[in-house]
């Protein structure tokens, strides 16, 4: 018997037994990134607080990811925080933009950090990726960055709710 058990009842069986993803967590360490995420939400509240207090203006920008809004195989916890990201955002913008205070999210495709080039080198899976964005590359790095600078700057002063993908078109297919 494998290691890896489902940490919450199922549908179907309340202990049921899933198989491992290579590459992916066990269901326990999934738990965590929803932790993760929780604990991110505690970081911007503390942020915002800061923001409101001094009676600034200001500007948050998170970082999601296309999948929150594309079901990708194999990746259910991932896409289902990444969804809840861009919800948190789209309250947090509600709420503080009475405090004049912007939040906003960015949306990137695979970006080739250390991590992204680790994880899509095999050319069989990238190649089913790249297939899907009409630019047929990945994101780099300073793609998102340039995003992430023009949310903060006054030049998108009008803007805040936002999901801004930095995708290649991923999203528009």
């Amino acid at each position: 018997m494998p290691p890896w058990r489902c940490c919450s009842p199922s549908w179907k069986s309340p202990r049921r037994r899933v198989t491992r993803v290579p590459g992916e967590p066990p269901c326990g360490q999934e738990g965590a990134r929803l932790g993760t995420s929780r604990l991110t939400s505690l970081h911007f509240q503390i942020v915002a607080r800061g923001l409101i207090a001094r009676g600034a203006r200001g500007a948050i920008v998170n970082v999601s990811s296309q999948a929150s809004q594309r079901a990708l195989t194999n990746h259910s916890v991932y896409c289902a925080t990444k969804g809840a990201m861009d919800m948190l955002t789209k309250v947090m913008a509600l709420e503080l933009g009475p405090h004049k205070i912007r939040v906003n999210t960015v949306n990137p495709t695979v970006v080739m950090t250390p991590m992204g080039k680790a994880n899509w080198s095999d050319p069989l899976k990238a190649k089913a990726m790249l297939d899907r964005i009409p630019l047929g590359r990945f994101a780099e790095v300073q793609n998102v960055v340039d995003v992430i600078l023009f949310l903060l700057s006054d030049q998108s002063s009008m803007t805040t709710g936002s999901a801004v993908p930095v995708d290649g078109g991923f999203l528009a297919t």
